[in-house]
């Protein structure tokens, strides 16, 4: 062979090396790098869908990796590297430069570290107040870098690049565990791809890249970086989770409301409040809606006494005294908090929203002490008010998602039809949604947006699904909406004390007006809630379960079955300023039947099944938990394979061979178990590769003439004219000489 024959040869051979399924690695890690950007952009995506400037999102990250792809074929590293500072210094100068003044004013050292420790901890971006601007000035300077270094064909450093900015997310909570789970597999990959282009896949490189990617997409699915995060596992842990409460995903939801499906309600006794008048005790306001549910945006400051900003209006005076009866981790009260006093008034928060909350648990035997200016108003004057809103009301409480559709939009108007003023669309929207939708605790959750399946898929819903809908209806038609928690008043126990159960925990409506602030409306039907929370209390002390009730209730139990007693859950102002109970269009609704009261919607009519379900077959996996168990066995495979762990096994069952009547079987047999025995220590026999060159072949490292007679007796059984019996003893006695002086423990035993 000529000189250049053999380097086409050579240069054939690592081409077919360094090649996977025919594909250049090379190739395969560039691929992979950008799908691992692509999850990175994939999270920032979903933030500007839900912010805001989708587009601008698109066209810029479309540019960066146009631009990266440019610059990586024209530009060495060095300057490419200084562009990409100063695209991430632009990206950054921007955001700042977009902060209102009120926030840039807040602005220090030591404010910048804080929050960005709090964004490393656990912080959705979604949190920040200019989340869209944000999610902009972030997404250029990684996107440039990493797809830069990848055209070049350094893919570590681009997956190291690419990879801390979908980390980043990881740690905000705003990655989901399918992206998380997708990113880290297409890194792992990359990596492993590269190697196999650098180095060859030789010495089971392809095993090594299998086991760990493997490894690391199982681990990236069922465990979480951070405790809540967003990069939550794909595969929920064993068991059988139980059921959650309404108060737990509303009271105790913190800054973020995921909304779930069926639900139950606890009779648990939370609180007791000693009133100058009955309210609903409010925990928390939701401004920015995902979608799937809500987050609070902005920050809290430390409460530091004095008066708080009271509303807008007219208002009266409320006084409260709060005492736990179970350890708190919210402060209720009524809106509007102007005054805190007592045992955690020093350890209270006063978040962006107005809203109270502790820097700490609030104990039993703890308690405290809060003053509202709750607002007045009259439908004439809601109705007199106008829509020249401030722009912070604008920006905050009329933001839906881009992905919101159009036939949600055209709904909206549909329902508002000839309502002319804000408060008359409030109006509208409420009762559509009383008198059209039923109210249920079994519910399926429903893919995609919440107001939207609840609009158009669902008969049926709760609370969270009332409430997320009407605000999105109502900010469809320029109507200011937010979404609160809280708890209704509970069951009245003296002139102004009431007991606060956790069914009373409940989610409804503000909507800002002019000149009065935030009024309440609650959309969810009163009747069938009510019934649902006495049926579960009733049940409960049925049960003989403890902490359900106080001295005080429990006398009351014994003396009626009557459900528990509320305040008004639709606040209608009338004409003279009182408040009343609404009545859903078209007069007062029927009785409810056994199934209302128990917060069941039957199967049939059009709600979700019970989730328990009754079907005789075994519920399936989901297809997340099957992918991820695929690609777990076949780490799995490739470990065996890389340790050649069949071969160990088959080596240590070839001690001994047992004979047979047939001569050949047994010579058949020797060589096969002689081979093993070569391929362990020396090399195996390569495709095509006859016995006897291979015999040959290993001569030279020490294979000796009784080895190879086992070879030629081989050929004479398999192609000659067969052979006898004390052939097939010389074959068996050789190969029992060089399996067992192989086998440790079997040549100690045999010496």
């Amino acid at each position: 062979m000529t000189v250049a024959g053999e380097s086409a040869s050579a240069s054939a051979s690592a081409d077919s090396t360094n090649a996977v399924f025919g594909v250049p690695a090379g190739l395969l890690a560039t691929a992979a790098s950008l799908v691992l950007i692509g999850a990175f952009l994939a999270v920032v995506y979903d933030i500007t869908d839900v912010v805001g400037r989708r587009d601008q999102f698109v066209l810029l990250a479309a540019g960066t990796l146009g631009l990266a792809t440019v610059v990586g074929w024209t530009l060495r590293p060095r300057y490419a590297l200084g562009l990409a500072v100063l695209i991430a210094g632009g990206g950054f100068a921007a955001y700042f430069l977009a902060l209102p003044d009120s926030q840039v004013a807040l602005l220090s050292p030591e404010r910048l570290l804080a929050d960005t420790f709090a964004l490393l901890s656990g912080l959705s971006a979604l949190r920040l107040l200019s989340a869209d601007v944000w999610a902009l000035a972030v997404t250029p300077g990684p996107v440039f870098l990493a797809w830069y270094l990848a055209v070049r064909g350094r893919i570590a450093p681009a997956v190291a690049v690419a990879g801390s900015g979908l980390g980043l997310f990881v740690l905000t909570t705003d990655a989901t565990g399918t992206l998380t789970l997708l990113g880290v597999g297409a890194g792992m990959a990359a990596v492993g791809f590269d190697g196999i282009d650098r180095f060859g896949s030789a010495g089971g490189q392809l095993d090594v890249l299998t086991v760990v990617l493997a490894a690391m997409v199982v681990l990236s699915a069922t465990v979480t970086v951070l405790p809540g995060a967003g990069g939550s596992p794909v595969i929920p842990d064993g068991g059988v989770a139980e059921e959650p409460t309404v108060e737990a995903s509303l009271v105790s939801a913190d800054d973020r409301i995921s909304i779930v499906g069926s639900i139950s309600l606890s009779p648990q006794v939370r609180f007791e409040v000693q009133s100058t008048s009955p309210d609903y005790w409010q925990t928390a306001t939701f401004d920015r809606y995902t979608g799937d549910g809500w987050v609070r945006t902005g920050d809290t400051r430390d409460y530091e006494g004095g008066r708080l900003a009271g509303p807008e209006g007219p208002s009266r005076l409320v006084r409260q005294t709060v005492t736990p009866a179970t350890p708190l981790d919210s402060m209720p009260a009524a809106w509007r908090p102007v005054a805190v006093s007592g045992d955690i008034e020093n350890e209270t928060l006063v978040t962006q929203q107005g809203n109270l909350r502790p820097d700490r648990t609030v104990e039993i035997g703890e308690t405290y002490n809060v003053t509202s200016e709750v607002p007045q108003y009259t439908p004439a004057s809601l109705r007199r008010t106008g829509t020249d809103y401030p722009d912070e009301i604008r920006e905050r409480y009329l933001a839906l998602p881009d992905s919101t559709s159009d036939r949600v939009r055209d709904r909206a108007a549909e329902i508002a039809g000839d309502a002319e003023t804000p408060y008359d669309k409030a109006v509208a929207v409420e009762e559509w949604l009383e008198a059209n939708k039923e109210y249920s605790l079994r519910v399926s959750r429903p893919d995609g947006d919440i107001a939207e399946s609840f609009l158009f898929e669902m008969d049926a819903g709760y609370c969270t699904y009332y409430a997320s809908t009407m605000v999105v209806l109502l900010r469809s038609e320029g109507v200011p909406a937010r979404f609160v928690t809280g708890y209704t008043t509970g069951e009245q126990v003296g002139d102004d004390r009431y007991v606060v159960r956790g069914l009373d925990s409940h989610a409804w409506v503000e909507v800002y007006f002019e000149d009065t602030g935030w009024v309440r409306f609650d959309p969810t039907p009163a009747g069938p809630r009510e019934d649902a929370e006495s049926t579960t209390l009733s049940d409960a002390r049925d049960e003989g379960q403890t902490g359900i009730d106080t001295d005080e209730t429990d006398a009351e139990s014994n003396e009626t079955d009557e459900p528990t007693p509320t305040a008004t859950d639709t606040e209608t102002p009338t004409e003279n300023g009182t408040e009343t109970n609404a009545t859903p269009a078209g007069g007062s609704p029927p009785a409810p039947g056994i199934d209302e009261r128990l917060g069941v919607t039957p199967a049939g009519d059009g709600a979700a099944e019970d989730d328990e379900g009754g079907g005789l077959l075994p519920e399936l996996p989901s297809r997340e938990t099957l992918f991820v168990g695929l690609v777990g066995l076949l780490g799995v495979a490739a470990g065996v394979r890389r340790t050649r762990l069949p071969a160990h096994l088959r080596f240590a069952t070839a001690a001994y061979q047992r004979r047979t009547d047939s001569p050949a079987d047994d010579v058949f047999r020797a060589y096969d178990r002689l081979e093993l025995a070569l391929e362990r220590e020396y090399r195996p026999r390569r495709p095509g590769e006859t016995v006897r060159a291979y015999l040959d072949s290993l001569s030279r490292v020490g294979v000796d003439e009784r080895t190879r007679q086992v070879g030629r007796l081989y050929e004479r059984a398999k192609y000659g004219d067969g052979v006898t019996r004390a052939d097939a003893d010389e074959a068996v006695a050789a190969a029992n000489a060089v399996v067992r002086g192989r086998l440790p423990l079997v040549r100690r035993w045999t010496d």
